[in-house]
């Protein structure tokens, strides 16, 4: 529940349907930052339009984006340059990976779509060794600490809406235009769960009311 008048909530879903700004985006940065130099393959888990994918083509020499939704799927061709590395499929986020082996698995806000646990073994069967996994996640608030964060991000979020948009009104960008569910699970199940299938998983509490995840495989 928020801590909020709805009042108050109802006048920031106004600012901000009409500032709107990728949270998500502001993660992909931090994500390249996770990963060695050059890597052999790359894939990228609910890719979206490709934003991420596109960037990740800049450390790996192949990259791979799949999406459940074919339309998003051929919209991130279409903005894809077509010398760059990268190829896109519309499947199942689970059931759609084949058998091949990446050396870079990410996933941002996505996984709560997902069975988190079935979802996490997916991708460690399919991360090389020595591989890294990377997922941008979303939990469930429920103690005093995520209501803190969730507190915090709010001054933030109409700081960062009115510096990306530089103060104007804006159209959403093709990145948020997926279908978004809410979370379930709360950070402490994720942690829980996440580190019972991945040993030695770093989880860590975010600002704009995400998690991140980090996972390499020996």
């Amino acid at each position: 529940m928020s801590l909020l008048p709805h009042r108050a909530l109802r006048a920031l879903d106004r600012f901000h349907a009409s500032r709107p700004w990728d949270h998500n985006a502001r993660f992909h940065r931090w994500i390249l930052r996770q990963l060695p130099e050059r890597v052999g393959s790359a894939l990228d888990v609910g890719c979206g339009s490709g934003d991420l994918a596109r960037l990740l083509a800049g450390r790996a020499e192949r990259v791979h984006g799949i999406d459940a939704d074919p339309e998003i799927t051929a919209r991130a061709r279409r903005l894809t340059p077509v010398a760059a590395p990268v190829t896109y499929t519309a499947a199942d986020a689970l059931t759609g990976l084949g058998d091949r082996s990446y050396d870079v698995i990410t996933c941002v806000a996505v996984v709560h779509h997902l069975p988190f646990t079935r979802a996490l073994e997916t991708f460690r069967d399919r991360l090389a060794p020595g591989g890294t996994l990377v997922i941008v996640g979303v939990a469930r608030e429920r103690t005093p600490v995520d209501h803190l964060l969730g507190i915090a991000s709010i001054p933030l979020n109409v700081v960062m809406a009115l510096l990306k948009n530089r103060g104007r009104t804006a159209t959403r960008p093709v990145s948020m235009t997926a279908r978004t569910l809410p979370a379930d699970l709360t950070f402490t199940e994720i942690v829980r769960e996440a580190r019972a299938v991945l040993p030695g998983v770093r989880l860590r509490r975010r600002l704009f009311w995400r998690y991140t995840l980090v996972w390499r495989r020996r």
